[in-house]
């Protein structure tokens, strides 16, 4: 098996409350990755909806598998790639969740339903309770979404259990960009793993969206990234040897107390 993988952050402006326009604006920048090769590609933290839809939340919630995730399988499909990005789950029992998906050739491969919520988000959604890696040819993948990304004992758990490549999904606020900038190249380095941080941008109602998304070796070296404004499909091989060299090389995980984290794993 190849160590070599491209894949791919897919930074995209929502029109707010209009899955068909959203679906089609991702459909043609999806396209644009398989065609540079990405085999792994995240988009934005609800890219079908956008996300200052609060008044909405309920009416655009859905089942996963649901009719957005369905139409990331096909295209997992039709690319032979896996697709990641999050939508609004109608979680039964009157509760929806903020929750990132995996989506593959063969179907949903796994979701991760945000655990940090940020400002209003307390009073949309659920928190989420679980910790998981998706395992897939290439190495195993540890989700997380937007605020999450400033929280490290997330990120340490997910490579305890075997990420190589931890990815964010997000809707990350221009106003804290530099907070962005920090905290991707932090969890890369203090991990040992490979970042790859999808951010959308444009602005809804008062909130503008700080897109830089980017994907970061297990070093801190920023591989690829854009600036804050545009459509863009940011794109980078990876080598995923470049986790055991950093590991060897700066070794945190052989180092860590692992007293301090509960038996979370």
């Amino acid at each position: 098996m190849s160590d070599k993988l491209i894949v791919a952050a897919i930074q995209m402006d929502c029109v707010t409350n209009d899955r068909k326009a959203n679906l089609a604006r991702a459909e043609a920048l999806v396209a644009q990755g398989a065609e540079k090769g990405a085999r792994l590609m995240v988009l934005p933290e609800l890219f079908g909806t956008g996300y200052r839809v609060e008044e909405q939340d309920r009416g655009l919630a859905e089942l996963v598998p649901g009719s957005i995730t369905n139409w990331m399988c096909r295209l997992a499909k039709k690319y032979g790639a896996y697709l990641i990005g999050a939508v609004i789950e109608d979680g039964g029992e009157g509760i929806l969740y903020d929750t990132a998906v995996m989506a593959g050739p063969s179907g949903v491969l796994g979701k991760h339903r945000k655990m940090h919520l940020w400002g209003d988000e307390g009073r949309r959604f659920g928190r989420g309770e679980d910790i998981r890696v998706v395992s897939l040819p290439f190495g195993k993948i540890g989700m997380l979404i937007c605020y999450e990304i400033g929280f490290p004992e997330m990120a340490r758990i997910q490579v305890q259990k075997g990420a190589d490549i931890l990815v964010y999904t997000s809707a990350f606020g221009r106003a804290r960009d530099y907070v962005w900038d920090i905290a991707s190249r932090s969890r890369a380095l203090e991990n040992g793993a490979f970042v790859v941080a999808c951010n959308r941008c444009g602005q809804e109602k008062d909130t503008a969206f700080g897109g830089l998304s980017r994907i970061v070796a297990p070093d801190g070296t920023i591989l690829a990234d854009c600036g804050p404004d545009g459509d863009t499909v940011v794109c980078a091989e990876l080598d995923l040897g470049e986790v055991r060299r950093m590991r060897e090389a700066i070794p945190y995980l052989r180092d860590m107390d692992k007293r301090l984290y509960n038996d979370k794993f």
